[in-house]
């Protein structure tokens, strides 16, 4: 490590934003923060070189670890809700790793403090078991699940594609939401079609036609702002219904004794209506095992750039196996 001098570029690339930061330290939080619209680039270089430029006084840094909302392999990368492709060998820096983001927001996690997190129900976090398996998921454009497991050195950020599978419905009404969407011609819902920004959306259009009744197509935004719409809050009610059981689910595939944390685009906005929803009591909605569910703490993410904390952490615990050019 002592070969690759500070600052360190770390880098947080979404559809819609790139988030880039330097880290002038091992274990120093990012600094020098900058987003960067995507839609102006034309690719990742040239964003970063525009950053690094514009915010990064032109320092050329040896060392980076970008996080990528898309499918990552081995170098290479594709932003799942934007044009720009290719290979981290193409930005000439000595040493560069590449993550999933919610890899990298599962690095996090154990670098988030108080004021980062807000409490969803049982042992106030780190709980009983710090080292024990966490797990972290969360609503934006889509539904993103990791998992982070500790070893004897460090934490092993585990990739999935936990948002694919079924939707988690419990009751009738849910169902119903579910066979009405279909009927009208969906061929496929998985969870995240129902747990996203978007699945929002088809979730307020589900409950509609189970009602026979026409209502406008509204943006998750919209829903979320109509606070005295009873469609609208009878949506973020089933919607933070639907997570908890979900986030339920993930809880005990991963045996995530450690913490279940929730980040995502969607959750900070509707802080408070999470906290008063049904989402603990269907997280712990498991008879067989609801013991073991309520001894897990759940916890809501709102740090406003923790996947570059966690792109962070990975340049100091990884460094040694990152990609040379």
């Amino acid at each position: 490590m002592t070969d690759y001098a500070f600052p360190w570029l770390v880098a947080d690339i979404g559809g819609t934003n790139a988030r880039f930061g330097l880290v002038s330290e091992p274990g120093g939080a990012p600094h020098d923060v900058a987003v960067l619209a995507v839609a102006d680039h034309e690719g990742l270089p040239e964003a970063m070189n525009a950053y690094l430029k514009e915010h990064g006084g032109g320092v050329r840094p040896q060392a980076a670890c970008l996080a990528i909302a898309g499918p990552v392999d081995d170098d290479r990368y594709r932003l799942t809700n934007a044009a720009w492709s290719g290979s981290i060998r193409d930005l000439g820096l000595a040493r560069t790793g590449l993550l999933n983001d919610f890899e990298a927001l599962a690095l996090s996690l154990p670098h988030l403090g108080g004021d980062d997190l807000v409490p969803l129900g049982g042992p106030t976090p780190p709980g009983p078991r710090p080292r024990s398996v966490k797990a972290v998921l969360g609503p934006g454009t889509g539904l993103g699940v990791a998992g982070l497991v500790p070893s004897e050195t460090e934490w092993i950020p585990v990739a999935c594609e936990g948002g694919h599978v079924t939707p988690p419905v419990v009751t009738e009404r849910e169902a119903a939401v579910v066979a009405a969407l279909r009927a009208e011609g969906a061929d496929y819902l998985d969870a995240e079609h129902l747990l996203s920004g978007p699945g929002m959306s088809r979730l307020h259009h589900g409950l509609s036609l189970v009602d026979g009744v026409a209502a406008d197509r509204l943006t998750a935004a919209e829903i979320v702002a109509r606070e005295d719409d009873a469609r609208c809050a009878e949506t973020v009610r089933v919607f933070c219904a639907l997570l908890g059981s979900f986030a339920g689910n993930v809880a005990l595939t991963l045996g995530a004794r450690g913490g279940i944390y929730l980040g995502g685009g969607v959750l900070p906005r509707i802080v408070e209506r999470v906290r008063a929803s049904e989402f603990r009591a269907r997280f712990e909605d498991a008879p067989p095992l609801g013991d073991y569910l309520r001894d897990i703490p759940t916890s809501l993410i709102v740090d406003a750039q923790p996947a570059l904390t966690g792109a962070a952490a990975w340049l100091v615990q990884r460094s040694g196996r990152m990609v040379r050019p």
